[in-house]
């Protein structure tokens, strides 16, 4: 388009009656300079510019030269960032948000939330009848998610359960408010405590209870993709008896590690005893390779001890470093960079991933200070100690769950989940075939028939014995 617009205005000039007439020798001339830059460049709005520059300039013009100036540093002004332009943000953030959208306030939070209501469809009163349990659920998106991503499974589970299902962005993600945390008060009869970080697994843990309350339930199934897995656990480890049962979806949740094999016979209990007979110097020898091993065990926990503190310095700096000038040009660039490719590679099937679901997945980027609250939720879970599941903690699960995984989830695989499962007494694993870190949103009709076998075989029943089991 560069060589074209340089060639119709040259043509134009070349025709021009007058002292302006260029000759062949001056067009010649204006041609090198533009295929010397040509060479260096192969930046369109570059080419335009010089082409520009070297019309105005052969016709003698300085006006024309500075209006294509003007216009084309404008044009390089505007800033795209995963194909989102930055030119343009939004502060109110309800200009972003779908019709069925609600917004409420939850300590100096402004937070987004869906609501769908099975009772009010009348369409499915014959299956809500024999397969509904009456039980309501809470929606947890992941890291980089948001209520977008439970659009296609609101309705159906809701029709599974015969209740209401409630999503909510958290902080930092969807069209929740971008909260200053410095700027942010002590609740009234707060003492002198601080301000509650909006970014901290604290915040997303008490937002959750919040919304149990918000429907006027007594319990709650939880439902936490990805992240939203680790809210769900760490809501039921503050509140369990608000939480009917859990279901993990792709969880990303450190398992603890299969206990290691210790290749030791019955009876070799020390090593004092070997295959090769009760003789003294095995006995010495087993004796002698058991202090060691506990001596290296020793030491280990010693550099494990001085390595938590190196650590929790580096995570501190870390964070300073994100919060900075520097931190939110880096968090811009590898969104820009990497966010499309996040998005395509969480599917099976790429081919899924229509421009519907991009926009869907980037639209919260038209808000203003999406990045510096990106940079707060990171630097949050960088230094927040509540944040860090010990995964000992698991086998005190006793509520009924669920996890969900897809056998080609590149983000976190399915023997991650596997894992989980095993650390979980009584828990239930179900791999969905060709599917990968989002079967909610890849395979519906699976997700939701593997949800639906869950809640009859855990809350089955018919009427009041369904939500008397589901509250007890």
């Amino acid at each position: 388009m560069g060589i074209l617009s340089f060639q119709l205005q040259l043509s134009v000039l070349s025709t021009s009656p007058g002292p302006e007439l260029l000759s062949g020798a001056t067009r010649s001339l204006n041609l090198l300079p533009l295929q010397r830059e040509r060479r260096r460049s192969s930046k369109p709005g570059v080419l335009k510019l010089i082409a520009l520059a070297s019309a105005s300039s052969a016709a003698g013009s300085g006006a024309g030269y500075s209006e294509g100036l003007v216009e084309v540093t404008k044009k390089q002004r505007k800033k795209k960032i995963a194909g989102v332009d930055q030119d343009e943000l939004v502060d109110d953030l309800e200009l972003l948000a779908d019709p069925d959208s609600s917004f409420c306030e939850f300590n100096g939070v402004k937070i987004h939330h869906k609501v769908y209501d099975a009772g009010a469809s009348q369409q499915h009163e014959s299956l809500l009848q024999i397969d509904s349990v009456n039980v309501p659920m809470i929606l947890l998106h992941g890291f980089g998610a948001s209520i977008f991503s439970w659009n296609r499974a609101l309705k159906p589970l809701a029709e599974t359960t015969g209740s209401r299902i409630l999503a909510f962005d958290r902080p930092a993600f969807g069209l929740t408010s971008r909260a200053d945390p410095s700027s942010l008060k002590v609740p009234p009869g707060g003492g002198d405590s601080k301000p509650l970080n909006p970014y901290s697994m604290a915040f997303s843990v008490l937002a959750t209870l919040y919304f149990i309350n918000f429907l006027a339930a007594e319990k709650a199934i939880l439902v936490g993709h990805s992240a939203g897995s680790l809210v769900a656990v760490n809501s039921y480890f503050e509140a369990r008896e608000r939480v009917a049962g859990l279901i993990l979806v792709a969880p990303a949740i450190f398992a603890p590690n299969p206990p290691s094999r210790e290749n030791q016979r019955d009876g070799q209990k020390w090593g004092l005893k070997t295959a090769e007979g009760d003789n003294l110097i095995s006995r010495i020898w087993a004796l002698l390779s058991r202090i060691v091993k506990y001596a290296g065990m020793l030491i280990a926990k010693m550099m494990i001890w001085m390595g938590n503190i190196l650590s929790s310095l580096y995570k501190r700096v870390l964070s300073a470093i994100l919060r900075s000038a520097v931190g939110l040009v880096l968090v811009r660039m590898i969104i820009d960079k990497f966010g499309i490719s996040a998005i395509k590679i969480a599917w099976h099937d790429q081919k899924q991933v229509t421009d519907h679901i991009l926009q869907g997945y980037t639209r919260p980027l038209r808000s203003k200070g999406w990045d510096r609250a990106l940079v707060e939720y990171t630097a949050a879970m960088l230094l927040d100690v509540d944040s860090e599941l010990r995964p000992q903690r698991l086998h005190e699960i006793s509520c009924p769950v669920l996890i969900i995984t897809g056998d080609n989830d590149r983000i976190v695989p399915s023997w991650n989940a596997e894992r989980l499962s095993r650390a979980i007494p009584g828990s239930v694993i179900e791999v969905i075939k060709n599917c990968g870190h989002l079967p909610h949103e890849e395979k519906v009709d699976e997700f939701v028939e593997v949800v639906r076998k869950f809640l009859q075989r855990n809350f089955g029943g018919s009427g009041e014995q369904m939500v008397q089991q589901a509250l007890a």
